[in-house]
């Protein structure tokens, strides 16, 4: 009976101590957005509110018996100004702390204690402050000797994990070299390069970028090509979707060095592409081979002038990217004619120039060959001498 007793009153003592007390939560907030620290409890007269971190009171707030006067105190600088709860809302219970322009340093564990007419009321929140990724940048560059492509993700926290891997798959190791640094704030740049392989021009290349606080992997992936074409023919465009990617959207772009322009888009929801003049008269994209991954586009009646640039086609969705530029040069065939009749005129020119040489020459000769003979002539003594010592050499 005794022992019965004992453990009925032990139970009543815990279901006595833990009815006021809430579980933990965790807040989860942006940098230099608003986080709600969330606490509620039974409403009394006679209210003090005061918000710890780590057993340290950061903020009270004390409202007066007849509810027409309340008091705020900022215990800690770092939350001066930032930190506020509602009169209205501890009224019904509710002291909430609203932090703005949360930072890094914010982070931390933090306790809620209440104190009122009716008890006491504790609840411990976990507040986490990140920096998401808001971008992921891939771009291809060339350096002295080689062509690498880098990876680029800016101002977050924590800094994540970049992967690289490539579409097809490759056999040969990828050796990438990261660095990650942090700024003033803590926040993190991450620079991914990988240098492309030797002897595989036509690869895709992606960067992967994996969140530790569980959000969602952002990919991003490139291909760079050249292509020909003649003036006046039409010439295919090719822009095809990696595995990776469902459902995407797409755009094209052109640019000239100078100039920047949309060509056609097209929304992956509706079904439907839109072009801007004066390109749809020079394009077609056919929109049932999007949905299957081939944004391909057809340029008809190309103009040296008009289309030599860079085109440039993006599949996008959530959280995912794929670019594909193309350096497409319109060869001028009036410019190719002039080029291929030019080596003519050399030639012509070469041969008038040798036979000049050739006639100059015999000049020369023709002159030298007379000067000797009229020197022999004009010295008759010389040549008696002469002569006369061939006939004495014969006779000896």
């Amino acid at each position: 009976m005794s022992a019965t007793y004992t453990w009925a009153c032990f139970f009543l003592w815990i279901s006595f101590a833990t009815q006021d007390k809430t579980p933990d939560v965790i807040v989860t907030c942006s940098v230099s957005e608003e986080c709600m620290l969330p606490c509620n409890f039974q409403p009394g007269s006679k209210v003090t509110v005061e918000w710890f971190r780590q057993d340290i009171v950061v903020y009270k707030f004390e409202r007066t018996d007849d509810n027409s006067s309340s008091k705020e105190h900022f215990r800690h600088e770092r939350l001066t100004g930032r930190a506020s709860i509602s009169p209205t809302q501890v009224s019904n219970g509710n002291a909430t702390m609203v932090l703005r322009m949360s930072g890094l340093k914010d982070r931390g564990t933090y306790r809620c204690h209440v104190h009122t007419s009716e008890g006491e009321h504790d609840a411990t929140v976990i507040l986490k402050v990140e920096a998401p990724i808001r971008g992921l940048f891939l771009e291809q560059f060339r350096l002295s000797g080689y062509e690498e492509m880098k990876c680029t993700i800016r101002d977050v926290f924590p800094a994540p994990r970049v992967t690289w891997a490539t579409e097809p798959p490759t056999f040969e190791n990828l050796r990438p070299v990261t660095r990650k640094l942090a700024n003033k704030k803590g926040l993190y740049t991450v620079d991914s390069r990988l240098k492309l392989l030797k002897g595989q021009p036509d690869l895709i290349y992606i960067c992967k970028v994996t969140t530790l606080y569980g959000g969602p992997t952002w990919t991003a992936s490139l291909r760079q090509r050249e292509i020909r074409g003649t003036q006046g023919k039409d010439v295919t465009i090719p822009c095809s979707a990696p595995t990776y990617l469902i459902n995407p959207s797409l755009l094209w772009t052109f640019s000239n060095g100078e100039e920047f322009s949309r060509i056609v888009s097209y929304d992956s929801r509706s079904g439907r592409s839109i072009s801007t003049p004066p390109w749809d008269h020079h394009m077609e994209l056919d929109n049932f081979r999007v949905v299957f991954g081939d944004g391909s586009l057809r340029l008809m009646d190309p103009r040296h002038s008009e289309h030599t640039g860079s085109f440039t086609c993006e599949f996008s969705a959530p959280y995912s990217s794929h670019t594909e530029r193309n350096v497409v040069t319109i060869g001028d065939p009036d410019g190719q004619q002039r080029a291929t009749e030019a080596p003519s005129y050399w030639w012509v020119l070469g041969v008038v120039a040798g036979l000049i040489v050739l006639v100059l020459v015999s000049v020369l000769a023709y002159l030298k060959l007379k000067g000797r003979k009229s020197k022999h002539t004009n010295d008759p003594e010389e040549e008696t001498e002469l002569n006369l010592a061939k006939v004495a050499a014969e006779r000896s």
